[in-house]
């Protein structure tokens, strides 16, 4: 099961007393300001939720591309990790899928 960002507008919408073009906006301006701290090689910690960061992943000479299984090299390249917080891991701890 999943959640949408538009089902996040309508629970936050559901909850408080502003438009849902108004959420709509500000979580989009949350994502973005995210999205841009990240470009930008800093860390974002939300406490209480986790930690979003980029990591550097080293250079391959060997990948294999699974659809053909040729062998190609990858350059070093950033991927985006998160780390979730105390309070997010005791929360989820005894979630079964």
């Amino acid at each position: 099961m999943k959640l949408t960002k538009a089902e996040i507008v309508n629970n936050i919408y559901e909850s408080v007393d502003v438009n849902k073009k108004d959420i709509h906006a500000i979580i989009d301006n949350f994502f973005d300001e995210v999205k841009n701290a990240l470009v930008d090689s800093k860390v974002v910690e939300l406490r209480g939720f986790g930690t979003f960061e980029v990591k550097t992943r080293k250079a391959r000479e060997k990948a294999r591309n699974p659809k053909t299984g040729e062998i190609i090299p990858v350059d070093s390249h950033g991927v985006t990790v998160f780390r979730p917080g105390k309070e997010l891991k005791e929360l989820t701890w005894n979630v079964k899928k």
